[in-house]
């Protein structure tokens, strides 16, 4: 990594800021639901704190609240969290910037401290100068440990690492390895699993591995799109019409290469998307007043055939309605077979982080991004604007 990193710094008697993403779901009496990124930041939060800081300064965003201050979106629940998984006390601060702010921090007796959400300023998101400056004079130096934002430029992720020597965290050094040597340097045979609703989510990612991949695996609801435009009946299915040319140029675009973008061969279809509807699996062909819901047998048998010689797969969205029991089958047999390869394997986050924990796979997969749109813009191969204002090594 051509950045730096905790391990370049020197944190002794200093004040750290840290950008963490502790955008966490919770429910309605704003318990948290799942705390997998406030346990995936730790291993940075602990070795900072064991290197003799004199503060650690913690700030993140929570759900959008677009500016205001939305109690529903408050930190504090994240601090009560925190404070139960480092075993010491959190301090939580109900701002992040101000006089004030400064103050508590200076006169705290604890040694982590949580910002209230960043957010709640419009100026976090318009990547204010004015903003990131009095974040960055809370202290000397910034570790950006926040991979699912740093697709963002905002001022928390981006803006503040112009005034502090700034460094990637354990997490974002992690990412952007996997993500980095997925794109640039895999281990071949090399394959890509696609899916989840929408070509258009997917189409840079397609155009950016296609020339590297071997074979791009297609399933979820974009696959119709590809389906129609072979010219198959695909029912009342999730179509993109006004990408059907698009989707014919990246068939021809993969012959072309001598690559391969491997479609459903037999579908689950039901009347109306509900979890007790009846089903039944059809051949490559939806019959009229069907819509496809999991991928069947055969195209799980046909995917297998294919992933069972990579070495390394990246994969970034679910192949049917995962959340639903009945058409989940699909998603979970193609993970649990890729969980038992001797093959480098990067889930993309978002849904299918969602459908592998589901499927309590978690622990079988190489690498599973913490961030959804952060990690698709990466194997687009787009520069992150909070990657690339860290300090250079």
């Amino acid at each position: 990594m051509a950045k730096l990193t905790v391990k370049d710094l020197d944190f002794k008697g200093k004040t750290v800021l840290m950008r963490a993403d502790f955008n966490v779901p919770q429910d309605a009496a704003l318990n948290i639901t799942d705390d997998t990124r406030i346990r995936a930041t730790l291993p940075t939060i602990k070795y900072i704190l064991e290197q003799g800081v004199k503060k650690l300064v913690l700030m993140s965003h929570l759900g959008r609240p677009d500016g205001k201050v939305v109690a529903k979106y408050s930190l504090k629940p994240v601090a009560a969290r925190l404070e139960e998984l480092l075993g010491q006390d959190v301090l939580f601060l109900n701002d992040c910037i101000g006089e004030n702010i400064k103050k508590e921090i200076a006169a705290a007796k604890e040694k982590v401290i949580l910002l209230e959400n960043l957010r709640f300023h419009a100026e976090e998101e318009a990547n204010d100068a004015g903003f990131a400056k009095q974040l960055a004079g809370l202290a000397d130096v910034f570790v950006n440990d926040a991979f699912g934002t740093a697709h963002r430029a905002h001022a928390s992720t981006e803006e503040v690492a112009h005034y502090l020597k700034s460094a990637a965290g354990f997490l974002l050094e992690k990412e952007i390895q996997y993500l980095g040597n997925a794109v640039q340097n895999p281990q071949k045979p090399f394959m890509v699993i696609l899916g989840g609703a929408k070509v258009s989510d997917k189409i840079g990612m397609i155009e950016n591995l296609l020339p590297k991949a071997d074979a791009i695996i297609v399933g979820g609801g974009m696959a119709y799109t590809f389906l129609k435009a072979q010219g198959k009946a695909i029912g009342n299915s999730k179509l993109e019409k006004d990408k059907l040319d698009l989707a014919k140029s990246l068939l021809e675009k993969a012959k072309s290469l001598g690559k391969e973008i491997v479609l459903p061969v037999d579908n689950v279809v039901v009347e109306t998307i509900d979890a007790n509807a009846e089903f039944q699996v059809v051949g490559e062909e939806v019959p009229e007043g069907k819509i496809a819901v999991d991928i069947g047998p055969e195209t799980i048998k046909l995917f297998e055939d294919k992933l069972k010689s990579a070495k390394t797969i990246v994969w970034n969205g679910p192949l049917g309605i995962f959340e639903m029991d009945a058409f989940s089958k699909g998603t979970e047999e193609v993970a649990e077979f890729i969980a038992g390869l001797k093959a480098v394997t990067i889930i993309g986050g978002g849904d299918t982080a969602a459908a592998i924990a589901k499927f309590k796979l978690e622990n079988k997969m190489t690498h599973i991004s913490t961030g959804g749109g952060a990690s698709l813009e990466y194997l687009e191969g787009k520069t992150l604007p909070g990657v690339a204002a860290l300090s250079d090594k």
